[in-house]
């Protein structure tokens, strides 16, 4: 396989170098990255033209456009592993996906997609009980909340038609019975923890996620990298990929 990476210089992407080269010792990485030491490596998607048979972009979200060009013009699939997109920023990724096969996950981790079905059976199950989620990351996060947990409310969200999402509840008043409540907590090195209270006037069920090491998400998206190749255009998520493994 001969990977393009986006955003190599960055945490995230240092983590998926090291595990590409461990998994894939046959496998060429064209390392990509803005900030990146020309000559070290290519920094702008364009100056590459060799052979690539996928992109894995774990740069930032304002370079979306940018990415979704090279990867139609090249006609390489896509797998999207950054969040924040602007509503002009997920046009692009749509548009793109009429033309190759894009995967844009907000976490992937396997156990998350595990995680979404399981809060969906949760609110199904449950249709009265409140629903609270809590998300903890390092210090360093920038987007709050975080695309995971709002990935999570939306799989409820699915369940309770009309429900409200609400960000964080720093100011009194009570909450409405549908409300689905988000709260971030920033602090020390926490590489991810995401849990989803679902709770009656007579019991409590916690549902619950913990990521140990960074190496989790450069393993599902290096699974989705080798699973988009070769599928038709469209967009796809980790669910989908799940879904074949479990065939």
């Amino acid at each position: 396989m001969d990977c393009v990476l986006n955003g190599a210089c960055g945490r995230m992407g240092q983590v998926f170098e090291k595990t590409f080269r461990e998994k894939c010792p046959d496998g060429t990485l064209i390392p990509v990255d803005a900030m990146g030491q020309p000559g070290e490596v290519y920094t702008a998607l364009v100056d590459y033209n060799g052979p690539a048979d996928c992109i894995v972009d774990f740069s930032h979200h304002s370079q979306t456009v940018a990415l979704t060009d090279y990867a139609v013009a090249r006609k390489l699939p896509l797998v999207i592993a950054t969040t924040g997109q602007t509503p002009e920023e997920a046009d692009a990724i749509r548009a793109a996906a009429k033309a190759v096969p894009v995967l844009q996950a907000s976490n992937f981790s396997l156990g998350i997609v595990v995680l979404c079905t399981l809060a969906r059976q949760a609110a199904r199950v449950f249709p009265e009980a409140d629903i609270e989620i809590v998300e903890i990351h390092h210090n360093r996060k920038q987007d709050v909340p975080s695309g995971t947990a709002l990935t999570l409310a939306k799989a409820v969200q699915g369940e309770r038609p009309g429900s409200r999402l609400v960000i964080g509840r720093h100011e009194n008043g009570k909450r409405e019975p549908a409300d689905i409540d988000i709260h971030s907590l920033r602090m020390g090195n926490v590489v991810g923890v995401h849990e989803i209270h679902i709770c009656t006037d007579t019991q409590t069920l916690t549902l619950r996620h913990e990521a140990h090491d960074r190496a989790l998400f450069a393993e599902g998206a290096l699974t989705a990298a080798k699973w988009i190749t070769g599928m038709e255009p469209g967009l796809y998520d980790m669910q989908r990929v799940l879904d074949e493994i479990l065939q």
